[in-house]
Formats: structure tokens, C-alpha cells, sequence
């Protein structure tokens, strides 16, 4: 059965530069299809560089810097990866603010493979089971998660995935948490 979200405001959190693009565009499709609306946001203005693991890809259009942007306004949070695009992202403290205010609200958020780096710098994994590139598995342990490698794991509202291969049953579970909408027990485990 597939799972509706008509009208779901979703943000989809990158840095400027360094997005992994098929973790940008299949997850957006997903959350079209199912009648959502994912609307892009990134710490400047304009465009942002995505990129097929390191070739340089398409570029898309900025719809609200991450300063104009307020997580109140949206239902879920989407994160891609790519290596640079969230080791980026953790540098901005907006950025990290925006992604924190999801889980001090209880809503869902989605994020593969290297997305995980923001979440730990916004200190929102201590205590949650999740997955992510194997090479963050030491990361998210020290932030106090417990790592599993699985192709799609949800916590509390919290879905992620390993890599690209694993998108069709993150997509499927993502739209899943996003029609869910708020999960009260994520907003307890932030601290």
C-alpha cells in the first residue's frame, strides 16, 4: 500500500556544495510522489553543487537559506549525503540548529549515509540505534549511538540508511515515518 503525505512540507537540509546527487533527487521524487512538498534548504542562497560521488553533477535551485528558514514551518526533515555536503553542514551552527529543532519538536527526520555527521553535531543520536557509511560507525558510537549495519533502520521517527544502493527501502520507510508525523518519544530522548 502506498503511503500518502498530501501537502507534507519537508525540508531537504545540504550544504552549497558536495550533496551525493542521487541521495538528493530519488528521496525528493519519493516525497513528491507521494504528495509531499520537499523544498530545498542550504546555508546560502542560489544554487548548490551536487555531485556523483566525485565528479561534479547538476546544480539545483536554493528555494530557503537556512537563516530564512524556520523548522516550525515544515513537517519532516530529509538529510542527504555525500562526504563533504554534512561535514559542511556541521560547521554551520545554523544549520545544526535547524536540524536539532526537528527532534525537540518530534518530527521525522530521514538521513543516509554520511548525513549522520550533522546529527552528531547537533547531539540528537546519544541513545538511538541507527545506520549509516560504515566509516561514521566510531563517530556515532562516541556520540553515544549504538550503530547496526542494516539497509534501512528507524528509531523513534528516525529513519536511516547505509549508501545508494539502500534508497528504495529508504524512500519507502521515509515516506512511512513522514505520514506518521510527530513521534513524542524522540523529542524525550533529546537532551
Amino acid at each position: 500500500m502506498d503511503r500518502r503525505i498530501d501537502g507534507t512540507r519537508v525540508a531537504v537540509l545540504v550544504a552549497n556544495e558536495g550533496v551525493e546527487q542521487i541521495e538528493l533527487t530519488e528521496p525528493w521524487k519519493a516525497i513528491e510522489n507521494a504528495g509531499g512538498r520537499p523544498e530545498l534548504v542550504a546555508p546560502q542562497g542560489g544554487e548548490v553543487q551536487a555531485f556523483n560521488h566525485l565528479d561534479k553533477a547538476d546544480t539545483f535551485p536554493v528555494d530557503h537559506t537556512v537563516a530564512d528558514a524556520n523548522p516550525d514551518d515544515y513537517d519532516a526533515l530529509m538529510l542527504p549525503g555525500g562526504v563533504a555536503n554534512p561535514d559542511q553542514l556541521r560547521l554551520s551552527a545554523d544549520a545544526v540548529a535547524f536540524a536539532r529543532a526537528f527532534f525537540t519538536a518530534g518530527k521525522p527526520v530521514a538521513a543516509i549515509c554520511h548525513a549522520p555527521w550533522t546529527l552528531i553535531e547537533a547531539d540528537v543520536v546519544r541513545g538511538r540505534t541507527l545506520t549509516s557509511w560504515p566509516s561514521l560507525q566510531t563517530d556515532l558510537r562516541n556520540a553515544g549511538a549504538t550503530w547496526v549495519d542494516e539497509e534501512v533502520h528507524t528509531d523513534h521517527g528516525l529513519v536511516t540508511s547505509r549508501k545508494p544502493d539502500d534508497l528504495p527501502a529508504f524512500c519507502a520507510k521515509m515516506v512511512e515515518e513522514f505520514a506518521e508525523g510527530r513521534h513524542p518519544a524522540q523529542a524525550a530522548a533529546t537532551h
